[in-house]
């Protein structure tokens, strides 16, 4: 069927949709991961986007149930150069095709998604509509322009979980193949740990079993007394998308927090409120940093990392120079702030997702450290 995209400057791209039909409008970025495209559609961290994927071949390996980053999809729409008609793993349940009528999402293919790429490369990351009904462009530029902006959107509320609950799967449960990092039944899961649901993702509460974790998941909104009375180990900060600054109460709730000395871990969204709460500031980068090859550089031993990300905003570095955060990992394309720890306590965050699941995996040790700090304090009280 065709259709068409249309972006808020004015550019249009006409192709053929895939999945359902009608019509979605969201931000456009892109993502450069050549696999993992699963993990990308289910992160819901996408909430209230339109992803590109840069690899021109997406769908050959199908979906699978293993693979969901949580329950269902949260992006808005997907843009491929080209979709696979034939699949082959065998760990396959369906088609990309077939998964995305089932859930209502559409996705556009046979456009140059080189062309799209570019174009916000150098424009910055937009709004943009895609429709199967309407193609008129002046209709649908009126209605993308009257799309509210996800800056100062409060996005969490849409994907965090309505209530408490207890995750129980570690990486091993999840797959036949050993995880050299899976420590649980060592640690005998002996560590409380609440982990705060920005839009959090499966495998990082698989890794956090692996470490030896009783990891118990409670809403975004959560007040700092109800975390208190579980009496936790650890706190960990998860991912979620838009605006950090938008989540008011998530930050007044860690303000709370960061006056103790319990441990703390945040990842992505979980770093950027971690660090307002404690004095910092963030702005939107101009597209974003989205996908699996990002090198960051460890500061302290100069060592890089090969990182997969999926953000559009930023922690100020000039901001932390007012605060107790000092930068700890830096983005070696744009010199972003991409990791910061408290100078005297526990605490530390970064921008990029350790528990990248298909990879890369140069970053797995950071739960490592987040539970060396959990027995420092529990055991030695530091």
């Amino acid at each position: 069927m065709k259709a068409i995209l249309l972006l808020e400057d004015g550019r249009s791209f006409v192709g053929k949709s895939f999945g359902a039909s009608g019509e979605v409008i969201g931000e456009v970025v892109f993502n450069t991961s050549m696999a993992g495209y699963q993990e990308i559609i289910t992160d819901p961290s996408y909430q209230g986007q339109i992803v590109t994927m840069t690899y021109p071949l997406i769908g050959n390996y199908g979906m699978n149930q293993k693979d969901m980053e949580s329950k269902k999809p949260f992006i808005k729409a997907f843009i491929v150069k080209e979709t696979s008609n034939i699949y082959s793993n065998y760990r396959a349940d369906c088609s990309l095709q077939a998964f995305f009528k089932t859930n209502n999402i559409i996705g556009l293919e046979d456009i140059d998604t080189r062309a799209l790429v570019r174009h916000i490369r150098v424009q910055g990351a937009m709004q943009g509509i895609i429709s199967t009904e309407d193609f008129d462009k002046e209709s649908l530029l009126k209605k993308v322009k009257e799309a509210p902006s996800i800056v100062g959107k409060d996005l969490v509320c849409e994907v965090t979980t309505a209530s408490s609950y207890i995750w129980g799967e570690s990486t091993v449960d999840n797959t036949e193949f050993i995880n050299p990092y899976f420590s649980a039944k060592n640690e005998k899961n002996s560590f409380n740990i609440v982990a705060y649901d920005f839009g959090i993702k499966h495998n990082i509460l698989r890794l956090l079993i692996d470490h030896g974790g009783q990891v118990t998941v409670v809403p975004a909104a959560t007040p700092a007394q109800e975390i208190l009375a579980m009496n936790p180990d650890g706190i960990f900060l998860s991912n979620g998308p838009g605006d950090p600054s938008a989540v008011t109460y998530a930050i007044n709730n860690l303000k709370q927090l960061l006056n103790l000395n319990i441990p703390i871990f945040g990842i992505c969204l979980g770093h950027q409120l971690m660090s307002l709460a404690l004095g910092a500031q963030t702005y939107k980068l101009k597209f974003g940093h989205r996908g699996g090859n990002h090198p960051v550089m460890d500061m302290v031993t100069k060592k890089v990392e090969i990182t997969s990300q999926n953000h559009g905003f930023a922690v100020d570095e000039k901001s932390l120079a007012k605060t107790e955060l000092e930068l700890t990992h830096i983005n070696l394309n744009d010199h972003t702030v991409e990791g910061v720890q408290h100078k005297t306590k526990p605490f530390f965050s970064v921008q990029y997702h350790p528990e990248a699941s298909p990879g890369p995996h140069d970053s797995n040790y950071l739960f490592a450290r987040f539970f060396d700090n959990i027995k420092n304090y529990k055991f030695n009280g530091k």
